[in-house]
């Protein structure tokens, strides 16, 4: 049984971590403060405090924001800049020229930086946590190239398969005088896993769908080579694989 006493003594050993991993160094009119909490690096936090006209500024100087965007995250259409939104406001943090920011008086200062060191952590797990929302991101920008190239498509069309099973495609573009219907799935993560449920998704719609319809997957080739096996396992199934650093390549096969 937990007692009163061993409550206290958890919250003693928790500001004892804390303060053990804390450190200040001053950086001209800023105090750079080291954190013992960690990014997805394993790297420790910092944040930076400045005094203006009698409040305290504190930011990230921008990391969080900027590591993202290395590893393909951006912030660049509405849905992302929402989901970003929403979790900076649930901690009462703004985003100024990139970089996560707060205002503090004397008073509320231990508070509003605990405020922006959550903040941090939670937006640092958009990629660590969200991979379904990495994965949408990465039909967001299929879908958005398809609009530039003003190619028409259906988005998130559900198709029942021969065995009766449904099947969702990310784009369906409908057929012309000069292509068949075409049916296409973004694939964020090109594994045998993802790989395979196109394949079958595929073959089990393409026995009731026209003759000459065709399946494209796009596949994100951004962060991972893409494996001569799993293009090879789409060709077998008339399925065309398109890298997305190659998809300037297939244009053709998308218009009309």
């Amino acid at each position: 049984m937990t007692t009163a006493s061993d409550c206290l003594t958890l919250v003693d050993e928790y500001i004892a971590w804390l303060r053990k991993g804390l450190s200040v160094e001053q950086i001209g009119e800023v105090c750079e403060i080291t954190t013992p909490f960690l990014d997805r690096h394993n790297d420790q936090l910092q944040i930076y405090v400045q005094r203006e006209n009698g409040k305290y500024i504190l930011s990230d100087d921008g990391y969080i924001l900027a590591d993202l965007r290395q590893s393909g995250v951006e912030f660049d259409t509405e849905k992302r800049k929402h989901a970003l939104a929403t979790v900076l406001q649930g901690y009462g943090v703004t985003q100024v020229e990139g970089k996560l920011w707060v205002e503090a008086s004397r008073e509320d200062l231990p508070r509003r930086k605990h405020n922006l060191i959550q903040a941090m952590l939670a937006v640092n797990d958009l990629f660590i946590m969200g991979r379904e929302h990495v994965a949408s991101f990465f039909r967001e920008d299929v879908e958005r190239y398809l609009v530039a190239k003003n190619v028409r498509f259906v988005a998130m069309i559900k198709l029942a398969g021969q065995s009766g099973y449904d099947h969702t495609f990310d784009f369906a573009i409908p057929p012309s005088d000069k292509h068949p219907e075409r049916l296409a799935r973004a694939i964020n993560t090109p594994n045998r896993d993802n790989i395979g449920a196109f394949i079958f998704a595929w073959n089990d719609v393409r026995q009731v769908r026209k003759e000459n319809a065709r399946a494209f997957a796009f596949l994100n080739d951004e962060e991972r080579n893409i494996s001569a096996d799993s293009l090879h396992a789409l060709e077998a199934y008339e399925i065309i694989g398109i890298s997305w650093s190659r998809r300037e390549e297939f244009v053709e096969l998308l218009f009309g």
